[in-house]
């Protein structure tokens, strides 16, 4: 078996990484796009619901920046940026990882998920639809894109230190 051999992931590798990927891309994209969809029928500013009191209300907010009000008025930098984000993952994961394993192709595709919601708000309506808004801390009002985003990004770092602690763990006892 020759070096590029042991190196190049089998196609049924990549096959299995791809629909994992597109599985979860869809999943989250539908959840994010429809909420959306849904909570932007009110008033922007308008707030729908407290369903925990004093924990989490729900109330439109049209963002036209970032978390906490950064970058305010900058939809199509963040769109364009969100945009090489993106496409840094699917080239990371399907070109760079050779040995990805699940939890860091999960992380990464709700991330790209989370990415794509938003910049489909951006590009679509010029801000993001944001609609959940934690009412026990100074927080941003945020939504379903942004919890794949931050979710994502923890797996995917959980999973890449776990592999490097395997990787450490193999040069120990080689």
């Amino acid at each position: 078996m020759s070096e590029h051999d042991r190196t190049q992931p089998g196609t049924s590798t990549v096959r299995r990484r791809a629909v994992i990927f597109s599985c979860i891309v869809v999943a989250w994209l539908v959840l994010d796009q429809l909420s959306k969809a849904w909570f932007d029928s009110f008033s922007a500013g308008e707030v729908i619901s407290e369903p925990i009191p004093g924990v989490i209300g729900l109330r439109l907010v049209h963002n036209t920046g970032g978390a906490w009000g950064s970058f305010d008025g900058m939809t199509i930098a963040l769109a364009i940026f969100s945009i090489i984000l993106c496409i840094a993952i699917v080239v990371y994961l399907f070109g760079y990882a050779q040995d990805a394993t699940v939890t860091l192709t999960v992380g990464l595709s709700l991330v790209f998920a989370g990415g794509l919601g938003n910049i489909i708000d951006r590009l679509t309506h010029g801000y993001v639809i944001d609609f959940i808004q934690p009412l026990f801390i100074d927080f941003p009002v945020f939504n379903v894109a942004d919890i794949g985003v931050t979710c994502g990004i923890a797996i995917a770092l959980c999973s890449l230190f776990a592999s490097g602690m395997r990787e450490e763990a193999q040069k120990g006892c080689g």
